[in-house]
């Protein structure tokens, strides 16, 4: 009786570790595919060239690198900063 107690404290934070993963992991593909579709936007309308594209840009190739490495959480921050450069973008900063 200890024992299935013991392992089940020991084994609740690795639970509850997997299913904040899966909260990050589904929030990072969902602010990836919009960025990506911003960023596309943003390249038609001829926004290719200002600095703050370039920097949404690079901020979503590290956002990718982060989900590809299973970094969920900076996945998340990485892209929802280059859809700020984004609309910096689009307003012409």
């Amino acid at each position: 009786m200890h024992m299935k107690l013991i392992l089940t404290l020991l084994l609740l934070p690795l639970m509850t570790a997997c299913a904040g993963t899966d909260t990050y992991r589904n929030s990072c593909k969902i602010e990836i595919d919009a960025a990506w579709n911003e960023l596309d936007i943003l390249s038609s309308d001829g926004f290719s060239g200002s600095v703050s594209y370039g920097k949404a840009f690079g901020l979503m190739t590290s956002a990718k690198t982060m989900q590809t490495v299973e970094k969920y959480d900076n996945c998340v921050g990485q892209a929802k900063k280059a859809r700020y450069y984004m609309n910096q973008a689009r307003q012409g900063k």
